[in-house]
């Protein structure tokens, strides 16, 4: 079958069958003329990266609520950005957003460009986001590749090399259907292809546009592609968070250095994450107790065990952090690792 019957049947499929997103044009709206919001295609796109439709709706709905626009965005305050973006995880997107924005405000006059080349200009875009803006918001012929879009390919045209080694290969058999008529419908029909139908575990090839021409069904392969090399194992680093209350209820606090994991964000002062673990050095003088308790979280390159250590204090100047008050400290606004950690030691350093 040749490819732009491949791609007509697919966006035919997609006309009918379109998930509703709340940042999302509908193939409807598009044929009266509603345009998707540049804003609304960037924003959306880079929450979902590393992160599951369902998780970044209600952020999604949240953030166009406080700033409709990306001048709004730009002007915002960053701890109230980052406290926002606190729970949905790599935290150096909520950062790489809030420069994005000020760029397109401060040298774009508040416009998004609408080419790919322009696009990995700005801070925090890279290709896969630059191919998603241009395709999405601005109907360029750019192939947008996502671990869906991979899984799709590897299947319609059976490829047994593994990832991450057939990248090149997969990007370039997307490429060939990417059609130059509707390449935005065309580049979320392929990604809701994979989501709904082409999925990792028991696809519905039943009722897939595409079954017909998927050399993988015709196989009797499509549960074992895409293949994947086998991943090393992540290490373990060991940390420990002090978290302190001071009599009046108020918490013990800092913001992290903007470099490195959760920078900017706020969070308990504590030690570096290492291979051992770090010897105690706490943040003020305080009777310090070990509660026994250890949080564990895993990141995308390491697991981490973080112990706990727990004070009650007076009133005491500490050599890092600073105390907020209770009235002012919303416990969502820690990313999840810390709030992990106050939901173990809120208990027992309860005010009372």
């Amino acid at each position: 079958m040749r490819d732009a019957q491949l791609s007509d049947d697919l966006l035919i499929w997609y006309d009918r069958h379109a998930r509703v997103m709340p940042w999302r044009v509908g193939p409807m709206e598009r044929a009266e003329g509603i345009r998707p919001d540049p804003y609304r295609v960037w924003l959306s796109e880079v929450m979902l990266q590393q992160t599951t439709v369902a998780a970044v709706r209600d952020y999604f709905r949240r953030f166009v609520a406080l700033w409709p626009d990306v001048g709004a965005l730009a002007a915002a305050e960053d701890a109230q950005v980052m406290g926002e973006w606190a729970g949905l995880g790599y935290y150096a997107r909520a950062r790489n957003l809030l420069a994005c924005a000020r760029v397109v405000v401060s040298e774009n006059g508040g416009q998004f460009p609408d080419t790919r080349d322009a696009l990995l200009r700005l801070p925090g875009i890279g290709p896969y986001t630059a191919a998603a803006i241009a395709a999405i918001a601005f109907d360029r012929s750019e192939t947008v590749v996502d671990g869906n879009v991979e899984r799709v390919m590897a299947r319609l045209h059976a490829v047994e090399a593994p990832l991450p080694g057939s990248k090149r290969q997969l990007g370039a058999l997307a490429a060939a259907l990417t059609p130059e008529r509707r390449p935005g419908d065309y580049a979320q029909a392929v990604m809701d292809l994979g989501a709904t139908i082409c999925t990792p575990r028991n696809p519905a090839c039943g009722i897939c546009p595409w079954r017909d021409p998927c050399q993988a069904r015709a196989e009797g392969i499509v549960a074992s592609l895409p293949r994947k090399s086998p991943k090393a194992a992540k290490p373990v680093r060991h940390g420990i968070a002090y978290l302190a209350r001071r009599d009046d209820g108020a918490w013990l606090l800092e913001t992290r250095p903007e470099r490195g994991l959760l920078g900017g964000m706020l969070g308990w002062p504590g030690s570096d994450w290492a291979q051992d673990v770090p010897p105690h050095a706490p943040p003020v003088a305080a009777d310090w107790r070990d509660p026994g308790m250890q949080v564990r979280h895993t990141f995308t390159h390491f697991h981490l065990r973080m112990a706990l250590r727990l004070a009650r204090v007076g009133d005491v100047s500490p050599a890092r952090g600073r105390f907020v008050p209770a009235d002012r400290f919303r416990p969502s606004d820690l990313p999840t690792i810390m709030r992990k950690a106050y939901d173990l030691a809120a208990p027992i350093l309860s005010a009372g």
